[in-house]
């Protein structure tokens, strides 16, 4: 059985001729504040108080930044302003551990153990988990190649 997968999810649906909903909210906010304005205001301070209303719904409307919608840039701005702007590092002391036979041991320091020779090291690192391949495989060559 086939399924018809959806596609373009992240476009909304058109619903008020080119506008989608969220648009056609901002445009009739902004509409609705500048004919409370000019009815209650005399036409001058309606018109200085409706300019910037208008170009906020603009933004809100159409403006993109990164391709993010231009309400998402607004509250960033906002978070960022209303929001602690001093960071502090705040460092744990970490526990010193003693071991059995008494020395302190820092946590913070790691310093790996290492047996009397390098090469024993290196040898049983690469022999504790070897790879599992077919007969005549790569790793067999390269055997035979040291051999």
């Amino acid at each position: 059985m086939r399924f018809q997968v959806p596609q373009f999810i992240e476009v909304e649906d058109k619903l008020f001729g080119p506008f989608t909903f969220k648009q056609f909210v901002y445009m009739a906010g902004a509409a609705g504040v500048v004919v409370v304005l000019f009815t209650l205001l005399p036409k001058f301070v309606a018109f200085i108080i409706s300019a910037p209303v208008v170009a906020l719904a603009a933004a809100l409307t159409f403006f993109k930044v990164n391709n993010r919608p231009f309400i998402l840039m607004l509250e960033a701005f906002f978070h960022y302003t209303v929001g602690e702007k001093l960071y502090v590092w705040k460092k744990t002391e970490k526990k010193v551990v003693k071991t059995s036979t008494g020395e302190v041991v820092d946590p913070q320091i790691y310093l790996p153990m290492l047996s009397s020779s390098k090469l024993k090291d290196l040898s049983w690192s690469l022999n504790v988990a070897p790879p599992v391949e077919e007969e005549g495989g790569v790793t067999e060559k390269l055997i035979e190649n040291i051999e």
